[in-house]
């Protein structure tokens, strides 16, 4: 019997809905008006801490025996030298909270007009999400940017939060403000928000909540496959992926983005395969930055696993451990990708003289 996790999805919805508002509000305010000198990411830092506490604020009101694996802790904001940057983040954080309340919002959650929150209880917000993680009990893991290049570049870049109990993804929620609506039209209303329930299916809702679309990953023709995949190569090799597209007979070019959207982009249908070998030896993926995506790929018919086929294991702590690369796709093209992948790494390591 699976639940429904519908008071968790409202709540969640809830709080990646505002903080994309915050983001958005950041992006527009401080990207956009302020002259960076070359290395200072101040903008993205205040999105990424603001965007936390309110995150982890609507949690630990709604469910305040829950846990949070989080990416920022706030130990450089209770410093003097952080006041200029902690003021700014108390100052996004209140704009957001402080709102007038949505479609599903409810006051008890810290949300509307009144309920602006003190320096310290914010800064407490964030520190939430410092824990470690593991195999038993329910925990939350939230990136408040994913795809920080994106959200600098005004391209492509997500909030996502999952629910994982007993280190299964039950409940992933992503919002992406800047991806269209509709792929067919790159032009049209732009900002979605994507929700998978484990056993209840996947579906794209507008950024205020509304008009739930159910999402079903197609049947691609070989011919019509393509990649989703990084824009940055130095987060993925985009010559290994070249050569698995070789391998497939893939024509198509690449799609590429930043950040989890492109699982969303995967789940609806804008392209064939989401394929992600990391160029760092030792490196280790970050929960955060795949609990959301998985089960929304999962929900919407599709299957995901590390480069040898494996299951991802969100149990491990605040990384995936030794699961190496990912690959999602529908289940007819995952199993071609993986017997493309594992041949294309046959290849790497006779080349290398490790065969």
């Amino acid at each position: 019997m699976s639940l429904n996790f519908a008071a968790e999805e409202q709540v969640a919805v809830a709080a990646v809905r505002r903080a994309c508002m915050l983001t958005s509000s950041v992006f527009n305010k401080l990207v956009k008006n302020e002259t960076l000198v070359k290395g200072d990411k101040s903008p993205v830092t205040a999105g990424d801490f603001a965007a936390q506490a309110v995150v982890n604020t609507i949690l630990g009101r709604a469910f305040p025996d829950d846990p949070i694996v989080g990416e920022e802790d706030a130990n450089d904001l209770r410093v003097e030298s952080g006041a200029t940057l902690k003021n700014r983040i108390v100052e996004l954080a209140n704009e957001t909270l402080t709102a007038e309340l949505g479609i599903g919002e409810m006051a008890e959650w810290g949300l509307g007009p009144g309920q602006s929150r003190t320096a310290d209880e914010l800064l407490d917000a964030i520190d939430r999400g410092t824990y470690e993680g593991g195999r038993t009990g329910r925990m939350w893991t939230l990136d408040p940017i994913d795809g920080t290049k994106g959200f600098l570049r005004g391209e492509q870049y997500a909030v996502c939060l999952a629910l994982i109990v007993d280190a299964k993804v039950q409940l992933g929620v992503m919002g992406c403000p800047n991806l269209p609506v509709d792929a067919s039209n790159p032009d049209g209303p732009r900002g979605c928000i994507f929700v998978g329930i484990r056993g209840h299916g996947s579906k794209q809702l507008t950024m205020s909540g509304s008009d739930p679309r159910p999402l079903k990953i197609p049947t691609f023709a070989d011919e019509e496959l393509n990649f989703l995949e990084s824009v940055e190569a130095a987060h993925s090799s985009h010559s290994f992926n070249d050569r698995v597209a070789q391998l497939l007979g893939i024509k198509r070019a690449p799609i590429r983005m930043d950040s989890q959207a492109k699982y969303c982009c995967l789940a609806r249908g804008d392209g064939g395969v989401y394929l992600r070998m990391p160029t760092g030896v030792g490196y280790k993926e970050k929960i955060w930055d795949h609990a959301s995506g998985s089960v929304l790929v999962e929900e919407a018919g599709g299957v995901i696993t590390d480069s040898r086929g494996e299951p991802l294991d969100f149990g491990l702590g605040r990384t995936l451990g030794e699961n190496y690369g990912v690959i999602a796709a529908g289940k007819a093209a995952h199993v071609k990708v993986l017997a493309a992948v594992k041949q294309a790494k046959e290849e790497e390591a006779k080349s290398k003289g490790n065969l």
